[in-house]
């Protein structure tokens, strides 16, 4: 009886598909931690970049109450960086809110109590162009006839005021320029416009009672 022939085993071989099949869980780790990677970098760059934009803040303690201004750098950075100068040399510590009107706007920076004046160490350029409006809540640069001739003295407006506005690069037309707005402590900046006044030698619309700047310092530089 003829034996029956056993064909010899053949070794086992992986297909090409189960190789891929193995390196998957391998590559796709790979994959995940480089998404992670990338999303981190973003995100890291994004909160840098959210750092470097955020303006300036000050706040303002009066008799009164504190007002906090943010300063928009970006729009008026003369103005600003002046501002922020007198500011961390305490030039506004002890001086007084001199000029109310109601329905206008309060001023300040320029005079202590009993209406002595202080100088400004310089003028600066008028920024005025920057696109910014006098509306409610906003501050902006006192100055004289002169465009270019503000220096330490600040107004923050509490109505819409068009007509401070800039029209034009002429002696009646430069207007005043706008550098921020009023955050919190709008209701600070109402309660000093109430404020009754009455004319002190030859300055009109002096506050009765002193409303003093306490301190003036930088929440965020």
């Amino acid at each position: 009886m003829a034996a029956h022939c056993r064909r010899a085993a053949r070794p086992i071989k992986y297909s090409n598909t189960l190789r891929q099949a193995d390196n998957k869980p391998a590559k796709m780790k790979k994959f995940i931690t480089t998404l992670l990677a990338i999303i981190f970098a973003l995100t890291a760059l994004g909160n840098a970049a959210a750092v470097a934009t955020k303006n300036p803040i000050v706040k303002l303690d009066t008799t009164y109450g504190a007002i906090e201004i943010e300063l928009y750098r970006d729009k008026a950075p003369i103005t600003v960086k002046n501002f922020l100068g007198y500011v961390k040399r305490g030039h506004y510590n002890g001086l007084v809110f001199h000029r109310v009107i109601k329905g206008y706007m309060i001023q300040g920076g320029g005079f202590k109590p009993g209406m002595k004046q202080i100088q400004p160490a310089r003028t600066i350029h008028n920024e005025a162009d920057n696109g910014l409006k006098n509306i409610i809540g906003t501050i902006a640069m006192a100055r004289t006839a002169d465009p270019h001739s503000a220096g330490a003295q600040f107004f923050i407006n509490t109505n819409n005021n068009a007509n401070l506005d800039h029209r034009g690069k002429t002696s009646d037309g430069w207007g005043y320029t706008v550098f921020g707005k009023v955050i919190k402590g709008m209701r600070i900046v109402r309660r000093i416009e109430a404020s009754r006044t009455h004319t002190v030698s030859y300055f009109s619309d002096v506050p009765v009672k002193n409303i003093i700047i306490l301190k003036a310092s930088v929440l965020r530089r």
